[in-house]
C-alpha cells in the first residue's frame, strides 16, 4: 500500500495542515443506534452550549469516494461566518 492510502482523510494538507491539527482533538465518542441516531454526550453539549432544538450544520469530507470525516457547526455560528466573509465582498460590489 502506498503512504497516501495509509493516511486518514483528516491528515496533512486536506485539512489546511497545521491550523486544523492545532485546533482539533477528539472531544467525545458517540455511538449510532439502530435508528441511525446518535447522542452527543452531556458534557460536550454543555461545553458547546447546545440545547434541545438547536440546529447543527454537518460538513463532510470525502476520500476515494467515501465520506470519512464529519464536522458540525452551530447554524448560528455558520451564518455569522458567512456574513463576516460576504459582508466585505458585498460592500465592494455595491
Amino acid at each position: 500500500m502506498s503512504k497516501e492510502k495509509d493516511e486518514d482523510c483528516c491528515s496533512g494538507n486536506e485539512m489546511s495542515g497545521i491550523a486544523m491539527k492545532a485546533c482539533c482533538r477528539i472531544e467525545a465518542v458517540a455511538t449510532v443506534d439502530e435508528r441511525g441516531q446518535l447522542v452527543l454526550p452531556k458534557d460536550l453539549r454543555e461545553k458547546a452550549g447546545l440545547k434541545a432544538g438547536d440546529k447543527l450544520a454537518i460538513m463532510v469530507m470525502e476520500k476515494e469516494g467515501s465520506s470519512c470525516c464529519f464536522f458540525m457547526i452551530k447554524t448560528d455560528e455558520l451564518s455569522g461566518m458567512v456574513k463576516d466573509f460576504l459582508g466585505p465582498v458585498m460592500k465592494d460590489i455595491m
